[in-house]
């Protein structure tokens, strides 16, 4: 059985902290190992607690959420930062997600959703809410872009089968919104704008073979 994923909850309002420990409590997968209610606290019961997770809001006292993201970064590299929050303008996803924020989920996200999202998170995945994936277009992503992942070129095969994003989900255990969330990065690793252009490049640089429509 794997250990739970270590997870600290960061809130300036005490009320969501309450409410959000209330949703990882009952379910073993989770421990909750600290809060903290604004950035430079976040900080410090980071380096105490050693989280795997942490799931913090964007906008707090003392210290942006971009700022704390970047100092975690720096400080902690293996911890994951999924955003909670109640923005999703490209103000506030664009800065998250360039200092290495993991996820970027909305406050409305439900529960079952959320615990999955955190699950994602500590796998390294990353999991953003529908009404930001948006926002990230091709020119907004991160400037050091990296290859594709296995995931990702698992993805990439089912797509060049015909699979729908529903089939793509239920065959790798996934969401239909981390389908989704997958797509987004590969439209941005590839540069292009959809499913068959995707496929396209893929075979084109030597990422896909024939053998892959199978």
């Amino acid at each position: 059985m794997n250990p739970p994923i270590r997870l600290i909850i960061v809130d300036d309002h005490p009320v969501v902290r309450d409410g959000l420990r209330g949703i990882f409590a009952d379910d073993d997968a989770f421990d909750v190992v600290g809060e903290a209610a604004d950035g430079p606290e976040a900080l410090v019961v980071a380096m105490r607690t050693d989280p795997d997770v942490v799931l913090m809001d964007l906008r707090m006292p003392k210290m942006g959420g971009a700022e704390v993201i970047r100092r975690l970064r720096e400080q902690a590299p293996a911890v994951r930062v999924l955003v909670l929050t109640t923005f999703d303008d490209d103000a506030d996803v664009l800065p998250a997600m360039r200092e290495g924020a993991t996820g970027y989920l909305l406050k409305d996200t439900p529960r079952t959703e959320l615990r999955e999202a955190v699950r994602a998170a500590a796998r390294g995945e990353t999991v953003l809410s529908p009404s930001v994936a948006g926002v990230l277009t091709p020119r907004a992503q991160p400037p050091r872009q990296q290859p594709l992942s296995r995931r990702e070129l698992e993805l990439l095969g089912l797509i060049a089968r015909g699979a729908t994003n529903r089939e793509i989900a239920a065959k790798l255990f996934i969401t239909e919104a981390t389908v989704k969330t997958h797509l987004l990065h590969i439209f941005a690793k590839l540069k292009v704008n959809d499913r068959a252009a995707a496929v396209a490049a893929a075979y084109e640089n030597g990422l896909l073979r024939p053998s892959n429509r199978d």
